[in-house]
């Protein structure tokens, strides 16, 4: 697989660069996560962590977001930081941090 892969227990994140001119995401969760209800909780969780996330991106990339286990026991501020953390190692966003 092209791209690369940044871990943690509650998140796994892929970046790839694109040339579509445009930052793309996807989240994804397998049946590992638990029955639908667990599973559609995971990706709202994920989305509105993202959606809070203000720093603008470096680039122009494909990021896909992969729920585990641990994410359907976490709130989205949360995934938030996760994604930050994740996202800053990946070079996509400045890691700038305004809290704390």
């Amino acid at each position: 697989m092209r791209g690369k892969s940044y871990t943690n227990p509650a998140l796994v994140v892929y970046v790839i660069k694109n040339r579509a001119g445009i930052c793309r995401i996807g989240i994804t969760t397998s049946k590992k996560i638990g029955n639908a209800v667990q599973r559609n909780r995971a990706r709202r969780v994920i989305r509105e962590a993202f959606r809070q996330i203000n720093t603008p991106f470096k680039g122009n990339y494909d990021i896909v977001f992969v729920a585990r286990t641990k994410t359907v026991y976490k709130k989205s501020t949360d995934i938030y930081n996760v994604m930050l953390t994740l996202l800053s190692q990946a070079g996509v966003i400045e890691n700038e941090r305004s809290d704390s």
